[in-house]
């Protein structure tokens, strides 16, 4: 039960960071500033999850390491809407991003850890999901501190953190700490010992490549993951300034709660979809609706074309992050699971997205946010390429599945 309040818990600091883009601009920068400053925000995500990631793994202090992460996303906050400056703006930004970071691969870790490789993993990302459309309408409609400027984004970046470090700190300490060698009795370890060194040469490449992270399915995999995220950066991170500077419509929370709502049912059963049909021809087949998606942004840009392409979002999301937890699950082992995860939530996820916002932010400026979100189109074709090279290379031996 402690899986359910910790991903409850990680959806309110997101549901204030759905408005950081607002808050960036708000301070007076361009477009093109704030694509920068989001792609040093997305570049400084990279450290903060491998150092965490790391603590966590070696001392099994996940609790110790999340509550850090969400201090870090507290403290810059207030100052980043004080002290307009770019230097400072860049440095303010770059701690929350360290912060806001390095939770998810820890909560996710635990997560995975827990369940096992053949638990439902979705059911318990689906409370995630809910509590995150719930935080959004309350961001959408909440009468005092509207999240309109800097100042009062900064609050509740505060009040979001700061609530989250409490939640975190009265959950057991079972809870958040995965077992670690120490934890391992003498005796036990000695005995695995004797049975690694009785087993024959034969079953010792097979033991090396399960423990080996950074083999070239893995690596094509994340290939595939990253080009994947990078269509959907301006989606994630432009999406709100065109909504009120290009739509001049206050619905930042409720388009996004729309789309966490979408994305609830598939969570809910994505592990027998995955289980059925396999991980990547899923993750394909979001690169196919994340296209649509964007062009749906680019095409049709008022309420009702806005509204059908975040519900395009149960499949952006709701069918791609468990598939592309299950990839991960598979290819990583338990004892670097977190890791793992932190090298798909950073270089899969954060890497792209860091290119894709410095790249907007100028196309913004430029030529505007229709073409940023028909341009972005490229990307989710080229990973659907490098899922069918992935499929030739690999796909005989049922490994690309």
């Amino acid at each position: 039960m402690y899986l359910i309040p910790a991903h409850i818990i990680l959806t309110f600091g997101y549901a204030v960071l759905l408005y950081f883009p607002v808050l960036v601009r708000s301070l007076g920068y361009s477009v093109a500033l704030v694509g920068v400053f989001l792609a040093i925000a997305e570049g400084a995500g990279l450290l903060g999850p491998f150092l965490m990631s790391r603590l966590a793994d070696k001392h099994g202090r996940y609790k110790l390491a999340i509550i850090l992460s969400f201090f870090l996303m507290a403290l810059p906050a207030l100052p980043l809407a004080l002290f307009v400056h770019p230097v400072l703006s860049a440095i303010f930004v770059a701690i929350i991003a360290i912060g806001s970071r390095s939770a998810t691969p820890l909560v996710e870790a635990i997560t995975t850890i827990s369940v096992g490789e053949s638990g439902d993993y979705g059911k318990i990302r689906v409370t995630g999901s809910i509590a995150f459309a719930c935080f959004a309408l309350f961001m959408q409609w909440v009468p005092v501190l509207r999240p309109e400027s800097s100042w009062n984004i900064g609050i509740w970046i505060c009040i979001s953190s700061i609530f989250s470090m409490m939640v975190i700190a009265l959950l057991p300490i079972k809870s958040t700490r995965a077992e670690t060698p120490r934890e391992t009795s003498q005796e036990t370890s000695q005995e695995a010992s004797q049975e690694a060194s009785q087993e024959g040469s034969k079953d010792a490449p097979n033991r090396i490549n399960k423990k080996s992270i950074w083999t070239p399915l893995f690596i094509l995999g994340l290939v595939f993951i990253g080009l994947n995220r990078l269509a959907m950066a301006p989606a994630y991170s432009f999406l709100p300034l065109f909504v009120i500077e290009y739509m001049h419509w206050d619905a930042v929370g409720l388009l996004w709660a729309l789309a966490c709502a979408a994305e609830i049912p598939f969570l809910y059963i994505s592990s027998r979809i995955i289980r059925r049909f396999g991980a990547m021809p899923i993750l394909a087949f979001t690169s196919v609706m994340v296209a649509l998606r964007l062009a749906l942004y680019a095409i049709f840009p008022f309420k009702a074309g806005v509204i059908v392409a975040q519900l395009l979002h149960s499949f952006c999301f709701g069918l791609f992050h468990p598939a592309a937890v299950a990839f991960i699950s598979r290819c990583v082992p338990t004892e670097q699971r977190s890791f793992g995860m932190t090298l798909y939530l950073s270089l899969g996820a954060a890497a792209p997205l860091m290119l894709g916002n410095f790249i907007g932010g100028f196309i913004v400026d430029y030529a505007g946010y229709r073409f940023l979100f028909g341009s972005f189109t490229v990307f989710a074709l080229l990973s659907l390429a490098v899922y069918f090279a992935g499929r030739l290379k690999y796909g005989s031996a049922g490994e690309w599945k």
